[in-house]
């Protein structure tokens, strides 16, 4: 049986199933979008198995192309336009590559001056239909670029299994209906994950997916999800700290709304209390996931949020979590340690680096390096990525442990952590914080009063807004750029 999940997708779109582009107000047949980009690829030389690069752009376009990539069966390596042009030399190094497709002329630009094949042409000019190219259920599909908030990407390899088995989850984990009627509104990128996902699986139950890449007007968007009847919404933590901060999220009636979907990093329980309270009536579920399980590993049944506010939920019904100690032992509930995953999810490994691939892929299990506990529910708790954690003088503190207080402080938006060298306590915490709109006196010295002497924070920034990088994900890479352009920070 041929395991392409591109002809998986398109044997389970339904006649109604549409690419919506809410800006221009058009519709695409997914059938004939797919067969078309497939015979585009086909007619210029590319087969099964060969390795495209495909620049990704917010646009039906893109996202025509990418699902035609699948079904031809191409090793597809994802990665955002606005990715690419800053660091278009890693195509130089990027294995195998046969060609590359992007909507943005500057990136078919930067691939042409490293030798890389560009495709250019007209797809509806490829009348000519195409069966979809085998795939063994092992082959890969996808290269997805990790997120790079904390370091340099690498490319995940997720195979067309991966994709089918954690697709069919999430469905069920989101109660996902068949028949057409579910239509999601995507403002996230298919490069990452979370976006992919969300594409995934509203065409597998034979839904639509409307897009907009209008987020910072978003209104408009919230306008468009109520003009093409969205059921769902999918947005990371700063997605919903903006609908909540300065738009008419609650106030624009979007009436076959009946999920929003949060991951992407951990949404403070006042702003989930804050979401909920503006949509009341539309279930709100809160996810875990990483590109090395393909997407998502757990979910938080929106009936238990009340009682589990601040948990990512139990994981997928096709995954085993476990939590173990450093020397791999597992932890029984209720005791912190590092989260492990197994299933058909978990994905192959990393593209040409097996020395990575061996520290994170283990005997068919992934190392998260994610730290937290299962409770004696099965529920899962996240205390933060193990890298998120600094020492300071021996004493081991985690970001998202400042943070949380900081976010407490009257005045207070939001907040971020980075560490930075110091020449006694080896590391110290930078503070950055965003101020609640109108005149808040006194913010940076609150902040500063409020935290331990021992925790050594001898900086507190504000910033008009906190940087993101490609994902909508505080960019931590950058705010430790600028803490480390002030002065160094020397022993008291």
């Amino acid at each position: 049986m041929n395991g392409n999940f591109g002809l998986l997708l398109a044997r389970r779109c339904s006649g109604r199933s549409r690419l919506i582009d809410a800006v221009a107000g058009t519709e695409t047949g997914i059938s004939e979008g797919i067969a078309r980009w497939a015979g585009f690829f086909s007619a210029r030389g590319l087969r099964a198995g060969d390795r495209l690069v495909l620049g990704c752009s917010l646009s039906v376009r893109t996202l025509t192309a990418y699902l035609g990539a699948l079904y031809a069966g191409l090793e597809t390596a994802t990665v955002d336009n606005a990715r690419l042009l800053p660091a278009a030399d890693f195509l130089a190094d990027l294995s195998g590559i046969k060609a590359l497709w992007s909507e943005d002329v500057r990136v078919r630009d930067a691939a042409r001056l490293r030798g890389v094949p560009v495709l250019e042409g007209d797809p509806d000019a490829c009348l000519a239909p195409v069966e979809a190219g085998w795939r063994g259920d092992d082959e890969i599909a996808l290269l997805v670029a990790t997120s790079g908030s904390l370091g340099m990407p690498k490319f995940v390899m997720v195979s067309q299994a991966n994709l089918a088995a954690n697709t069919a989850a999430i469905v069920r984990s989101q109660q996902l209906l068949e028949g057409g009627d579910e239509c999601a509104m995507l403002i996230l990128p298919v490069a990452y994950c979370f976006g992919a996902s969300v594409l995934h699986t509203h065409l597998y139950c034979g839904g639509s997916v409307v897009v907009d890449g209008r987020f910072m007007f978003p209104d408009r968007v919230l306008a468009a999800m109520a003009r093409w009847g969205c059921t769902s919404f999918a947005g990371v933590p700063s997605v919903y700290k903006l609908l909540l901060r300065r738009s008419s999220f609650g106030k624009i009636a979007i009436p076959a709304l009946v999920r929003l979907l949060q991951a992407g990093g951990p949404l403070d329980t006042g702003s989930i209390a804050a979401v909920r309270a503006k949509m009341p009536g539309v279930a709100f579920y809160v996810m875990y996931g990483q590109t090395e399980a393909t997407a998502r590993i757990s979910c938080l049944d929106p009936e238990r949020i009340e009682t589990k506010v601040g948990s990512v939920g139990r994981p997928l019904d096709n995954l085993v979590v476990e939590v173990r100690d450093p020397l791999g032992n597992r932890l029984g509930p209720g005791t912190r340690g590092r989260i492990w995953v197994q299933g058909p999810s978990v994905c192959q490994g990393y593209l040409d680096d097996p020395g990575a691939t061996g520290e994170v892929f283990v005997d068919g299990w992934l190392d998260t390096r994610d730290v937290g506990m299962l409770d004696f529910d099965g529920f899962l708790w996240l205390d933060g990525r193990s890298e998120e954690f600094l020492k300071v003088r021996g004493v081991r503190l985690a970001f998202g442990e400042i943070e949380a207080r900081v976010r407490g402080v009257a005045g207070v938006a939001d907040a971020a952590v980075v560490a930075v060298p110091h020449v006694e306590a080896g590391e110290v915490p930078v503070v950055f914080v965003v101020s609640l709109p109108g005149p808040v006196p006194g913010v940076v010295e609150a902040v500063r009063a409020l935290l331990p002497p021992a925790w050594s924070c001898e900086r507190v920034v504000a910033l008009p807004s906190l940087p993101l990088n490609d994902r909508g994900k505080v960019d931590r890479k950058h705010l430790r750029n600028l803490a480390l352009e002030a002065e160094p920070l020397d022993a008291d």
